[in-house]
């Protein structure tokens, strides 16, 4: 988590939401990203899914069977990614704060779905939660 982190710290360097996601095969890092939403103008630019971009081409397989760090809870669209790519274990630092947010494990459970991701929560939370709120907060003032 803290490769994670310093991926997002990218991104807030950056002023983008600051989120990093690595992903890990064997012990190994085989890919890392941060969000690149604004600088790339794509909606899909979600550091998740550039990791798993990154590390479907560094395998030759979409099938990843590998762990992945992400620093903020994954929206729909990259948990959607995650359980496409085989993803077998994913760590979470903070979680979504917003109101209405549909949890990852709310997903995960939906029965017509034919793999399952081991989720873990809280990794690194304080660190994790403080970057994402102090970039809210800055923009905010801004």
């Amino acid at each position: 988590m803290k490769r994670a982190l310093k991926e997002a710290k990218k991104a807030y360097e950056n002023d983008e939401v600051p989120v990093g996601a690595v992903i890990v095969l064997d012990g190994k890092v085989i890919a890392l990203a941060h969000n690149k939403r604004e600088s790339s103008r794509d909606a899909t630019a979600h550091a998740e899914i550039l990791a798993i971009k990154k590390a479907c081409k560094k395998l030759g397989d979409f099938r990843l069977s590998a762990d992945m760090y992400v620093t903020l809870e994954p929206c729909l669209m990259c948990f959607g990614a995650i359980l496409n790519a085989r993803i077998k274990n994913l760590y979470i630092g903070a979680p979504q704060n917003k109101e209405n947010a549909i949890r990852c494990e709310e997903l995960n459970e939906r029965a017509e779905l034919n793999h399952k991701v081991s989720i873990v929560r809280g990794v690194l939370e304080g660190e994790c939660s403080s970057l994402v709120s102090g970039y809210f907060l800055t923009k905010r003032k801004g």
